[in-house]
């Protein structure tokens, strides 16, 4: 919806104000674990309650924000051709592909298929990395205060919001430097100092004070890489399969991804710490890097009809 809204120059810009509420959400969350954690055993509990007031926010979004007028156009195409289809008028090729499920036309043409396999290559990589990767950051920050006999839990939010900060920044800036320098070189960028800047992070800080700005610089990057999905994606797909092709790269690339945090625990204690799990997680941006030269350059283009 943000993509059918913005103006072509600016969409990159719209996308990542857009998509730093996710880290404005991560921010309050470690803001508001730094209090709730207090309150005792329970506290988890009570992390979860609060969490679902924000959906409530979803009442409202539904009453109050209209539907882009690229997609009412298409939705109206898409009755008329299946009013005729019904009458058994006969309709073209192009028109059969607006009352097709729109799940398998992410499959039905070799150009559509094509970029949607590496779209969801790349999002592999940013997800598997993320959530790997974001959920270690705090319980090592917690560990590094804890040798220097300082209190875990608190420090552990202190890094959480840390990153997040630095996320938030992420977000924001992929859009507008997408919108100067282009999609590809942009992501390919953030892929490449999510690569570096893991190993930094999580085998060379040597203080908290470092820590913390390390942890700023890690979340801006392999937090705020997940920009690049709602900037680049919208501009991969006429507005017939728009919203299903992005949000199933989108989602899919979230199984590997559920899969990894739940195995977490096991690759740190095999590989001996955080840093040498981290290093390991972080070789899957390897894949986003390879896979990113081969979606087209949309910049500045108009969205596909």
């Amino acid at each position: 919806m943000t993509a059918e809204f913005w103006p072509d120059h600016a969409r990159g810009r719209g996308a990542g104000l857009f998509q730093c509420g996710f880290g404005i959400g991560f921010f309050l969350a470690s803001l508001v674990w730094l209090f709730v954690s207090a309150t005792g055993a329970g506290a988890w509990r009570t992390m979860y309650l609060i969490g679902v007031l924000p959906a409530l926010l979803t009442l409202w979004i539904r009453k109050s924000i209209p539907e882009s007028t690229l997609w009412e156009e298409e939705s109206k195409r898409r009755r008329a051709v299946a009013e005729r289809e019904r009458r058994g008028e006969a309709i073209s090729a192009d028109e059969q592909a607006l009352t097709r499920f729109t799940l398998t036309e992410l499959f039905a043409e070799p150009e559509i298929r094509r970029r949607t396999i590496v779209g969801l290559i790349m999002a592999t990589a940013s997800a598997v990395g993320f959530w790997a990767i974001s959920t270690w950051v705090p319980p090592f920050g917690g560990a590094m205060a804890a040798k220097s006999g300082l209190p875990a839990v608190q420090w552990a939010s202190y890094t959480g919001m840390s990153f997040t900060a630095g996320t938030i920044v992420g977000y924001v800036a992929f859009g507008f430097l997408a919108d100067v320098f282009g999609r590809k070189p942009i992501t390919i960028l953030y892929f490449a100092l999510s690569l570096l800047l893991t190993p930094v992070m999580f085998l060379w800080t040597p203080s908290l004070t470092t820590l913390l700005t390390m942890a700023a610089l890690l979340g801006c990057f392999s937090s705020g890489q997940f920009t690049w999905m709602s900037t680049w994606l919208p501009e991969l797909y006429p507005t017939r399969m728009r919203a299903t092709g992005a949000g199933f790269i989108f989602n899919a690339s979230r199984i590997p991804a559920a899969f990894g945090v739940l195995i977490a625990g096991a690759i740190i204690a095999q590989l001996g710490g955080y840093g040498n799990a981290a290093m390991t997680i972080a070789t899957v941006y390897l894949l986003g890097l390879a896979a990113a030269p081969f979606l087209p350059e949309t910049h500045g283009k108009p969205l596909p009809r």
